[in-house]
């Protein structure tokens, strides 16, 4: 789908002159009675430029703009199996008043403060929403990143932090999603995911008993070669997440539709993989991983 002219300048001069209408389309969009239509979900991330993500392999402006972008994810919600989306502000912002939110699912990210490659990448401050925001923004979910490295101090306080935002989030019944990584430092000291399946079962298991309650926590997490073992650590909704398609695309969605057989497994989050895939088609992408999504919630009818 094209961002017109017309409706690109008409959101910019919103920016300048009604700024006020942002809230004002947040609190009269019209919400799903139920996150969950048939066991299943189906989300497409784009909050990565928030925490300073805009390159994609060696273009290091793959998602710098932001009208491509835009359109992108238009062309993604106009599938009828995409649920929703999981953005930044400035993000969620730009689909409201281009009335695209209307009966999705809607998630907002909460902590970008640990910016790709700062020093303090793992101390990861809630620079975006809070669990206050999440809800008069009439959002359905609110997502934080929770890096697990034993060897970064920055772990202790992001912990603490994702802890007191399940907690909130819980008092006012938003789900909250968490997405917990395992990291480790590479040779030059840079913060890496570390791919050890048994250090993610060990941030599954933290990240599944933060809070006051775990009623209404999500778990969102990378579809491994071990993904059985992983899915079964919990009986929280798992999501499996996305990243980028790499060198082998095919791999990753056979990853995704092996993962999201778990009974555990309730949908797919997903961001730079179907949004900027290596071919282009968006749509193309977008529509091989519904087809995943759909098979999967037939296979689920009645659990």
């Amino acid at each position: 789908m094209r961002l017109g002219d017309g409706a690109f300048a008409e959101l910019l001069d919103v920016r300048v002159r009604e700024p006020e209408r942002i809230a004002k389309a947040h609190a009269v969009r019209r919400r799903r009675t139920s996150v969950m239509r048939d066991g299943m979900l189906f989300i497409v991330a784009a909050d990565h430029a928030a925490r300073g993500m805009v390159a994609l392999g060696e273009d290091r402006r793959a998602m710098a703009d932001r009208r491509s972008m835009l359109e992108r994810i238009l062309v993604a919600l106009e599938h009828s199996r995409v649920d929703g989306v999981l953005g930044s502000g400035d993000i969620l912002d730009d689909l409201v008043v281009l009335g695209a939110l209307e009966d999705k699912v809607v998630a907002g990210t909460m902590n970008r403060g640990g910016l790709a490659g700062a020093r303090w990448e793992l101390d990861d401050r809630f620079t975006a929403y809070d669990a206050e925001h999440i809800v008069s923004s009439n959002f359905d979910a609110g997502k934080m990143l929770l890096r697990i490295d034993d060897e970064d101090s920055g772990t202790a306080s992001t912990l603490e932090a994702c802890s007191r935002a399940v907690r909130d989030l819980n008092d006012q019944r938003v789900i909250a999603m968490i997405e917990p990584i395992p990291y480790t430092k590479d040779q030059s000291g840079r913060a890496v995911w570390d791919d050890d399946t048994d250090k993610l079962l060990r941030a599954v298991a933290v990240s599944a008993a933060l809070g006051g309650s775990s009623a209404y926590t999500w778990l969102k997490v990378q579809a491994t070669a071990d993904i059985a073992t992983v899915a079964a650590a919990t009986t929280q909704p798992v999501l499996l997440l996305g990243g980028a398609l790499g060198s082998d695309p095919s791999a990753v969605f056979d990853a995704w539709a092996a993962g999201l057989e778990q009974p555990t497994v309730r949908g797919l989050v997903a961001g730079r993989a179907l949004l900027y895939p290596r071919d282009g088609d968006v749509a193309g992408a977008i529509d091989r991983a519904a087809g995943l999504v759909e098979e999967a919630a037939k296979n689920k009818v009645g659990t």
